[in-house]
């Protein structure tokens, strides 16, 4: 893919680093000069100086013909004003914001933004994961249809563990996709697939569904 990321700091230049890796075509837009020159100087000339806000800077970059624009600058409005200058006058198919106050993410998602990324949020999660009391955590949101993959952990004391998918009451619009076990193994799951304890659930549902579907797995 064609890549553009937004932003030359340690997140911008361990993620172009990262994609060049992979074999994606990548440029980086980086507003200070001495930023740009020792990442060309390491990677290659892949870094544009300039500001990724402007129309006119990301038409050099090419903006047109990429797959993807990433925008991972220190300041959340600059990300947005990126994304959306990308996503509404050059059509890019995907944008992705780090944002870095979780409060400005219900906007950034409002505002057509197709995936948010927030530090804050993402160490939050990982620290619910050891805490008994959460089980549901969020792996992605997806913009179109207001949908989420999440993960939910099936604890000891559930009172699903031993019952078959088809004796819960699996919300309409949620649909679980993968059930990993305790040992490694993943399965697609069925209706006579029975749940064990210790089973992650990857599912696909709706924000407004969240409640319900943990509460069908876990016997809320």
């Amino acid at each position: 893919m064609y890549i553009v990321v937004i932003g030359g700091g340690r997140v911008g230049y361990y993620l172009a680093k990262g994609l060049l890796s992979e074999g994606h075509e990548v440029v980086l837009i980086e507003k200070e000069a001495s930023i740009c020159e020792a990442i060309n100087e390491e990677l290659g000339s892949i870094a544009l100086r300039g500001d990724g806000c402007e129309a006119s800077v990301l038409s050099e970059a090419g903006i047109q013909r990429a797959n993807m624009l990433v925008a991972v600058t220190g300041e959340d409005e600059d990300n947005l004003v990126a994304c959306q200058v990308s996503k509404y006058k050059f059509n890019v198919p995907r944008t992705i914001a780090r944002i870095r106050n979780p409060q400005n993410e219900a906007l950034f998602k409002m505002l057509g933004i197709d995936v948010t990324i927030s530090s804050t949020n993402v160490i939050l999660e990982h620290i619910e994961e050891e805490v008994p009391t959460h089980s549901l955590t969020h792996l992605l949101s997806i913009e179109e249809g207001g949908q989420e993959i999440v993960e939910i952990k099936l604890p000891p004391e559930s009172s699903t563990v031993g019952k078959a998918i088809r004796e819960l009451a699996i919300p309409v619009e949620s649909k679980l996709t993968l059930i990993i076990r305790e040992d490694g193994k993943s399965l697609v799951p069925t209706s006579t697939t029975i749940l064990h304890a210790g089973d992650r659930i990857i599912a696909l549902t709706t924000h407004t569904n969240e409640v319900a579907l943990r509460d069908a797995l876990i016997g809320g």
